[in-house]
């Protein structure tokens, strides 16, 4: 991770899971950011312990509150970052926050499609919209003319399973609203990609793999990849991303994913 200097990054779900992971690792770099915001939704809650305790050993760590499907949380949760990041930008932000509940083309609700697609689709666009200056400002600030995630980037956390082309039918193509809000995602990033590549941020999104988290194993099935495994091959992938990789889908591994 030599590669990936950057002086601020967010990430949102940071209390668990994969969103843990990529602020643990952070932390652990060699250089690490001068600020890591870690967002969650309760951060004084039953899950967000491991972070707090996180944040008492590492004065670089602030934990932000936010709900992403909440707007005024979300410009809130702004305002606090630009606080502490002065006159400098935000050079990296993780739209991680998802969810996921099971449903089946039978059982499919609107009240679930909309909950779903809530949190992870419209939540990262208005993450992305409210961050959007920072990103700019460090973009500005940077010396660099190529686009890079030590500039300024937006990583959206995405799935193999909103992959159109790699869906197989059988009985595994469940989680309707969650396949349904990821290949949204998926758009979503490729418009953020043509949109901001003019004001020198990067866009890209990630499949981190199937990972032993309490979503990936929520199918009753134990995933191959480990939270620091996964986290560790993405956040080599993040060091190597340029100007060609913007608006792309790519994995844990930087294989290419098909839309």
């Amino acid at each position: 991770m030599a590669g990936l200097r950057v002086r601020s990054a967010l990430v949102t779900g940071a209390n668990r899971g994969i969103g843990l992971g990529i602020v643990k690792q952070l932390l652990q770099m060699p250089n690490p950011p001068e600020w890591v915001f870690a967002a969650c939704r309760d951060p004084k809650g039953e899950r967000a312990q491991e972070l707090q305790h996180l944040a008492s050993k590492h004065a670089n760590l602030v934990i932000i509150p936010l709900e992403v499907t909440d707007p005024t949380s979300i410009q809130a949760a702004a305002g606090r970052v630009r606080e502490h990041l002065k006159d400098s930008g935000l050079n990296l932000l993780i739209n991680n926050a998802g969810i996921a509940n099971p449903s089946s083309l039978d059982t499919e609700t609107v009240e679930n499609m909309s909950q779903v697609y809530a949190t992870n689709t419209t939540g990262p666009l208005l993450v992305s919209q409210a961050f959007l200056p920072l990103l700019k400002k460090a973009a500005q600030g940077s010396s660099s003319s190529e686009l890079s995630c030590s500039k300024a980037a937006i990583i959206n956390m995405s799935s193999i399973a909103g992959s159109i082309e790699e869906i197989r039918l059988s009985e595994n193509v469940q989680y309707i609203s969650y396949r349904c809000s990821k290949a949204a995602l998926n758009m979503l990033t490729k418009c953020q990609s043509l949109g901001y590549r003019q004001h020198g941020i990067l866009c890209a999104a990630l499949h981190p793999g199937w990972v032993q988290t309490d979503m990936g194993s929520s199918a009753g099935h134990k995933p191959p990849l480990t939270v620091d495994v996964s986290v560790q091959g993405m956040l080599n992938v993040l060091c190597s991303l340029s100007e060609k990789d913007t608006g792309t889908f790519l994995d844990w591994e930087g294989k290419v994913v098909h839309w």
